[in-house]
Parts: C-alpha cells; structure tokens; sequence
C-alpha cells in the first residue's frame, strides 16, 4: 500500500524522459573524471580509475601541495571543498572563498580569483569571506569555447572565466546571483549558498543555506539561464496555495511567514531522464513548532523534480514536523541494483539518524518497506509533535541507534562514574522524543550519523561506503528569559533581540560552547562598535550574516553585548512598555516561548565522547541486499591508542571515495590523516598525515594513466587547527 505522505504526479514520466540523451557528467571512459561535486552529477563519488590498487597503494607519495596562504591563525578558519578537475585543470576554493586554477599534474597555479577584488564588503571586511564552499559547477557550451565556473560566496554565485579566471560581467547581476533575490518576500535573515548546484543541459538548480530560527527566510529552489543569469523556474518548498501539498498545512497562511525547507547539502541528477532529487531541511525554528503544526511538507523531504522546468514528479518526507534537527544532510546516490530479479534504477538517501532510503527514480515507490512507527508525543505546552516517524526494514541503519546506561563511557573508573551521574539527568532516552525541559539524548547527534560529505557507492558492485560519526547530543529545552518589562534603554531591548536571535548558540550566559561557538562575555574589551557591527552584518566564521535585520535591532543589540553607555531610548529602535518582543524581531509569527540551552556534546573532562567506542565509524552496505557488510573505526587518538585501549575512531566531517581498484579514501578524522581501506574488508592499507585535518570529501581523476587523490586539508572544525593546503597524492 503506498503511504499517505507519498504523491505522485499524474504524467507518464516514461514516455516524458526517455528520449533524453545519456549523461554528460561522466568522460568516455565511465566514471574516470571527477568533474562534478562529488565525482559525478549522479553523486556517486566513485571513479573507475585503476592506476591505484590495492597491490600498489602502499607506494602512494605525496606528488604536490598547494598552500593559499589565507588560512585564520587562530584556528577557526575551514575549508570543506571538494574540488574538480576538467581538461588538466583542477578548480576548488580556499578558505577566504578565493577560487583558483591549478594545472592538476603538477598543483602549479594558472589564475586566482578573489571575490573581495570586486566587492566592497570584502574589502572592508576581510573575514565575511572565512565561511564554507564545498565545491564548484563547470559548464562549456557544445564547441568547448566557453568555459564556466559557478561557485558560491555568501549569498552570491558568482560566474568566472574558466580560462582567465574572471567575472562574466553579462551574467546575472555583473557577474554573479543574488540568492536574497526571487524568494518571495522580504527577508530578514542569513540568505546563502555553502554546497554547489548542478547543470542540467543550460540550466543551473541551486539550494541555499538559510537561518534555521523562526525567522527564517523561504528558500524556494530555483533554476538560472547558465548564459544570462536570469531565473528560469522555482519551486516552493513550502507550497504557496493552489500547489501540491498546501493542503497539508494545518496554517494555510504558513507560506506567507515561515522558512526553512531548505536545500544546503545539493542535489543529484538523473541526466538521461532530467531528474533532479533534493534534499531538504526543517522548517525554521528547529526545536518548536507550535507556530507551524503539521507535518511540514516540503521539509526534510526528498523532492523529485523535473530539471528542465520545476515540476513536481514525487517526493518522500524523511521526518515529519522536524523537532531534532534531522536535515537531509548529504546529496543522494544514484544507481542500479537487482531487485526482485529486475534492473531498477534507484535513489539511496543517507540521513543523520543513521538510515539509508531507497526507492524508485521514477516513481519514488520504497525499494524496500518503509513502516510509520509510532513515537513519543507529549510534547512541550503549545507542540503538536506528529505521533508517527518512517522507518525503513532495509538497508540496516549504518549508526547505532540506542544510547542506554549500558553505553556510557568505561576509559576509567572515574570517569565513568562522572558519565553515568551527568547521563542520569537526561530524562528522555528514546527517538524522536519531543525536547522538553527534562532533556533528551539526540543520537547519533545533531552532527550525524552521516552528514554532508555523503556517501561513495560502488556503481560496480552497489556497495555504499558512509562514515559515521557516534557521538551523543543533548537537547534541552528551557524558557526564553523574560526581560525586564521596565527597561525600555536599547541596552534592554537589545537583550530580548539576543534572547530571540543567539541565546540558542552563545547561550544564556552568553559564554557560548567553547571550541566552535566564542563566548561573548567582555565583547567590549575584544572589538569596537564598527568591528562588531561589521560581524553582525557579513558573518566570520561559521556564524551567518545577520545583515538583513533592522538597523534599530542592531544597535539596540551592539548596545546590549558592548556595554555601551546609552540614554533611556525613544521612537522604534526599542519596544515600549507594552510592546511584545515580537516586535523586536521582524517576523509575522509571534515568537517562540521556548528555546534550546545550547548545542552540548556529551562529552568527559578530557574531550573523549561519553559513550563507549567506536566514536567514529566507516561502514560498507549492500544496496542490493540492505545488509550491512562491514564496520571498521574511523580515526584514533594516539594518547589512547599508547595506552592500550583498543582504535576508537574519532568524531568526523568529509566524505570517501571509492575506486574499482579496490579502495575506500578518506581523510575526515580529527587526526589529520588520510587513510585508503581495502574495500572489501575495511582493513586500513595506507595512511599519510596531512598538515590539517582534511574535513573534505577528496576527489580523484587520471591524467595519461596517472592518478592522483586530492584532499583540502582546511581544519578549523572542533578544536582543530585551521589548515589552507590540498595535498595530492600519486604512484
């Protein structure tokens, strides 16, 4: 019986795409380029290169490093891309976003495009640059003799001269997109692109990253003319009335306030049937919906779409009405499997909570059952969690999926009794338990289970290799501090807009979680008004741009966290004794009386996670027959490893590749090591240490029967130091 969340369109999308020609992502001789974010435009990561083997990989050396020299010395810089290369160049970002040429034989540079060269923001801001680009999309035309690169800065998409490394200036608006544009409505929150699109013949699809607080900006897909820039089509994540699944919102005027639904992790494409499967994200406000009840469609969804001109074929929704964070956070692999003694070419979805979806490319049917289990609903005043979540029977879920007493950590005595005391106090241990102010565990955590480096499959054997990160989470919920009704100073206002907009990262008390979010405590004696203004305005780090909010909102903020000495203010920077804090903060939605404490890894004194090992895991399934094959830990830490205890494997970002020469690669581990694995048995065969830690997915291609692997090697990720090199290795 198909479920109730699964729509089909009524065409007959057979007889529509099969007299599209074969795909063009991949060269002549069958997955051997790597001219596409992750390998291919079917997302397979995945090369039929057989230069390397597993006969020969221990002689792998370093054949080139190439260094930007842009990295943050103090550590919080990153860089999560995975490059590509076409005709002998190979094309990627540092982590100031600059994009580069380098000859891919030799990591020579041919040209370096800066983005702050063309715009004033960068220039008066250097950091707004310091966020993430996870790869590029290249385009030439039917004779070869325009060359294009999309990438993405922020809220722009810039077109460069693949040859002279330059702004197209006829494209778009002077040689770029602005993705704040074509959304709908006014928009008062970060608007950005971090993962590429994908081409489609002339079309270029692209996601965006958005805020994921209530005020959250919609975040339609939508498809540009590669020539001019112009906007070709859209579709709306959360359907406007009269389209499909607007019925389904409790709210119908929900399209006109909420956000979210979005794509940030990329999309896959079937190019013979001009298919595009994106993943979504959740609805703004990631841990209350009593301002969006319902099942939130097209949230955290996997959407069919026809790639030519928007239209709806099918989709499935991963998490109903997202209370945890559950993103779909990888693009999707596509390939063939047996099944049923039949060819069916299928769609596999890896999801943070450590599952892998499969079901038909044309009409979205589970390859395998999918049952609706019922969960926990006693939900926060206010929620409506929904009662049922999907889980699928096969593929076997790659993350363990219990977080017991039985788990926590044993390293010593000691710590384990430390452990167990703190575990006890969260009252909420089962999936999909709505958050509450008793707490629960999210596990595997809000980092995943798997995340955006995606998954490799083996378009030969249908084996998916994912690693996993296995560190427990938690989530508490606790009331938005009420301000003082009586102070009506812009310092008072400027606390409740840091109650709505940052108590969720910085915290209460403003002393943030450490490695990754800084503490705001004595902001005054860091940065003046301009410095943080300019913060607020373009984003450093990994922190959003909040340029879009009010100026009044800003200085009543700035006011509040630099101590600013200020007269009791009037007019509408700041609300008055009876207004609500709604006001504050530009939303039609009235604002939610709950907030998360924090994003809190559950971890001991010394930063190991507070379960027991593996902590980070590599895991091969066959697609085939949804059995999990092998797992093996992924990463170490040396200090354990001396004193006798058994590979742990560490927390873990990027991706693997894997190869017909029988080997697994990759880096992702906060040792700062690329390792290859023997396919077939998860055995390490090769390991090199990088000069930072590689959280990128590498990229490999073969130039006159040489092949190389490619890896960023960016740091910056929890505690790690920040890198700015890739490193590629040869025979």
């Amino acid at each position: 019986m198909r479920p109730a969340y699964l729509f089909l369109a009524v065409i007959s999308v057979s007889i529509i795409f099969n007299s599209c020609k074969q795909s063009a992502s991949k060269d002549k001789d069958g997955y051997k380029g790597w001219a596409a974010y992750a390998g291919s435009k079917d997302g397979s990561r995945y090369s039929a290169s057989e230069d390397i083997t597993l006969q020969n990989v221990a002689n792998l050396k370093e054949a080139w490093v190439y260094s930007s020299n842009d990295k943050d010395s103090s550590g919080r810089t990153q860089n999560q891309c995975n490059p590509i290369m076409v005709d002998g160049m190979l094309y990627g970002s540092t982590p100031r976003l600059k994009l580069f040429s380098l000859n891919a034989v030799t990591g020579k540079q041919n040209w370096l495009f800066d983005p702050a060269s063309v715009d004033t923001v960068g220039r008066n801001e250097p950091m707004a640059y310091y966020k993430v680009n996870r790869g590029v999309v290249y385009w030439q035309d039917a004779n070869g003799g325009n060359k294009r690169i999309f990438y993405n800065v922020g809220n722009k998409v810039y077109c460069i001269d693949a040859t002279l490394g330059k702004p197209i200036n006829n494209f778009g608006n002077g040689g770029f997109i602005d993705m704040t544009e074509n959304v709908g409505r006014v928009i008062h929150s970060i608007v950005a692109s971090t993962t590429p699109g994908v081409i489609y013949k002339d079309v270029l699809i692209m996601g965006v990253r958005v805020s994921e607080s209530e005020d959250a900006a919609p975040a339609p897909i939508r498809a540009y003319d590669v020539l001019t820039g112009k906007l070709r089509w859209s579709f709306n994540t959360i359907p406007h009335p009269g389209e499909k699944g607007y019925e389904t919102w409790e709210n119908k005027d929900a399209w006109k306030s909420l956000g979210g639904a979005n794509n940030w992790a990329g999309m896959s494409l079937d190019e013979a049937r001009g298919i595009v499967y994106i993943p979504t994200g959740s609805i703004g406000g990631d841990f209350y919906g009593g301002n969006r009840k319902g099942q939130n469609l097209y949230a955290n969804s996997l959407i069919a779409l026809d790639a030519a001109t928007g239209k709806y074929i099918w989709h499935f929704q991963f998490v109903h009405h997202d209370l945890w964070d559950r993103d779909l956070p990888a693009n999707p692999n596509l390939v063939t499997i047996k099944h049923n003694g039949k060819n069916v070419d299928a769609v596999a979805q890896i999801t943070k909570h450590g599952y892998i979806f499969m079901f038909d490319r044309v009409t979205g049917e589970p390859i395998f059952p999918i049952n609706e289990k019922g969960v926990p609903t006693n939900g926060l005043p206010g929620e409506k969690p929904w009662p049922t979540q999907p889980i699928p029977t096969l593929p076997e879920p790659f993350a363990r999926q219990k977080f017991t007493p039985e788990d926590v950590t044993d390293l010593t005595p000691e710590t384990h009794k430390d452990m167990m005391e703190k575990y006890l106090k969260v009252k909420n241990r089962v999936m999909f338990s709505p958050p509450s102010k008793e707490g629960g565990w999210i596990f595997p955590g809000f980092d995943g289970g798997g995340e955006w480096g995606g998954a490799a499959v083996d378009q030969q054997t249908k084996i998916m290799y994912i690693n996993s990160s296995e560190l427990p989470w938690i989530q508490l919920m606790i009331d938005v501090p009420k301000n003082n009704t009586n102070d009506h100073s812009l310092a008072g206002a400027g606390h409740a807009i840091y109650n709505q907009r940052c108590i969720t990262c910085h915290g209460v008390d403003l002393k943030g979680n450490g490695s990754t979010i800084p503490a705001l405590i004595n902001l005054q004696k860091k940065l003046t008004e301009l410095q943080a203004k300019n913060i607020i305005d373009n984003g450093r780090n990994m922190m959003p741009s909040f340029k879009a909010i009010p100026e009044g909102e800003k200085k009543a903020l700035l006011t509040f966290l630099l101590k600013i000495p200020e007269k009791e203010a009037t007019g509408s920077a700041v609300r008055s004794s009876t207004q609500p804090i709604a006001t504050i903060v530009k939303s039609a939605l009235p604002p939610a009386p709950y907030t998360m404490a924090g994003y809190t890894r559950f971890v001991d004194k010394d930063g190991y996670p507070g379960i027991k090992p593996p902590w980070g895991t590599l895991n091969a399934v066959d697609l085939t027959s949804g059995k999990l094959l092998w797992k093996v830990p992924l990463g170490e830490y040396d200090k354990l490893t001396k004193k006798g205890i058994p590979i742990t494997g560490t927390e873990n970002y990027g991706g693997p590749l894997v190869t017909k020469g029988g080997l697994v690669f990759i880096a992702a581990t906060k040792d700062e090591k690329i390792r290859a694995f023997d396919k077939k048995t998860g055995k390490v065969v090769w390991e090199a240490k990088l000069p930072a830690a590689g959280y990128a997915t590498p990229a490999t291609y073969e130039i006159d029967g040489k092949q190389y692997i490619v890896i960023a090697c960016g740091g910056g990720k929890i505690g790690s130091k920040s890198g700015d090199s890739y490193v590629a290795f040869s025979l």
